[in-house]
């Protein structure tokens, strides 16, 4: 009798045990299951708030103004009409060569919660060492800024201007806006967009 409760302990345990190990390991992969989805739906409601608030308002006025500059510079270069002559197409060269220059990266505006977020993993440095200390850079935007390093060089070696230049603004980009509305207005033409 006493070899039969050994037997029948024995299964009993090892099965208790499995369940264990089983019900943990369910637990550990539905964590980290939860955790992923987590990260992936904030990672999603930021790219999509981003996208909606910054990435397509910038980029549709660049795009609305590179267009409108090229447009007004290729229809004044093939006709000379005497309203158009008033025009100068220095001018509206000058506007649509710098339009071109501008990258998305200069006139965005900084992710100030990336920016918070890497401030409080910084540890317990004060927040005025934070301030003076440069952020760590992901090694694509690295990538990124070596090749615009490299396109600025190039573009230096064409002008000596550009040498000493500094990167545009979204203060720029407004300014070349109102410049391109003077001369459509000049040209007697009216645009609006929102």
């Amino acid at each position: 009798m006493e070899d039969e409760e050994i037997w029948q302990e024995g299964p009993q345990s090892v099965q208790d045990a499995e369940w264990a190990k089983l019900s943990s390991g369910f637990t550990n992969a539905g964590y980290r299951e939860g955790i992923t989805a987590g990260k992936e739906s904030a990672l999603q409601a930021g790219f999509d708030e981003g996208f909606a608030q910054v990435g397509v308002p910038i980029g549709r006025q660049l795009g609305i103004l590179r267009g409108i500059a090229t447009a007004l510079l290729s229809s004044l270069q093939t006709s000379v009409t005497a309203s158009q002559n008033t025009v100068s197409v220095d001018e509206v060269r000058a506007i649509t060569s710098q339009l071109g220059s501008i990258r998305f990266s200069d006139i965005a505006p900084p992710d100030l919660e990336a920016v918070r977020h890497a401030r409080e993993h910084l540890g317990d440095r004060r927040l005025e060492e934070a301030d003076e200390m440069e952020m760590p850079v992901p090694e694509e935007v690295q990538g990124k800024r070596a090749i615009e390093s490299l396109e600025d060089m190039l573009a230096q070696m064409g002008g000596g201007a550009a040498a000493t230049a500094k990167r545009p603004s979204m203060d720029d980009v407004n300014e070349l806006q109102k410049r391109l509305l003077a001369v459509c207005g000049q040209m007697g033409l009216s645009l609006q967009w929102n």
